[in-house]
């Protein structure tokens, strides 16, 4: 913890670039899974990889910035789409956990696009059409939901510590 701490404050902008970068490879752990291993991810899964997306991004234009304010600035929304990946990711556990009586997460692809114009069946691809409560694969017991929400609270955890430091910097300078 102290070696995290230690590069919070000498190094934020290598910090910042390393979260940016373990999103990208938990965006393609989740496509090995989806295309390497044949798993349909389900809505709430797509949510949780533009939260991802969300998060590589602002991270990296967070790392790109010499300027502490700007730094700071474009860190805020990537804590925010941490903590919304967080919930999504928990609320996808808690679903899995205690399954409703009824599954309502999607459709499947061939069903889309023989019911559905090719207009309204592209959107819908986009939301995928897995279960989500649905647990097709476990590491140490987790499911994916699991994994990704401890992921989303270790980086949204790395970025407030992050902003904590910066913060107490520019009250000591004050």
């Amino acid at each position: 913890m102290d070696v995290l701490l230690n590069e919070i404050d000498h190094a934020p902008r290598r910090v910042l670039a390393l979260v940016s970068a373990a999103c990208v490879a938990l965006l393609a752990f989740g496509l090995y899974l989806q295309y390497g291993q044949g798993l349909e991810p389900c809505p709430m899964c797509i949510v949780q990889r533009y939260a991802l997306i969300g998060v590589a991004v602002f991270a990296g234009l967070a790392a790109s910035c010499r300027g502490n304010a700007w730094r700071v600035a474009w860190s805020l929304p990537a804590l925010a789409m941490a903590g919304f990946g967080a919930f999504v990711a928990a609320r996808q556990s808690w679903l899995q956990w205690y399954p409703p009586q009824v599954a309502t997460c999607g459709r499947d692809f061939y069903g889309m696009i023989e019911n559905y114009p090719i207009s309204r069946a592209i959107p819908m691809i986009f939301r995928g059409s897995g279960d989500c409560t649905a647990v097709d694969w476990r590491f140490l017991g987790g499911s994916i939901a699991n994994w990704s929400f401890v992921c989303f609270a270790l980086i949204a955890l790395v970025l407030a510590a992050l902003l904590a430091r910066a913060a107490a910097a520019r009250r000591s300078v004050n």
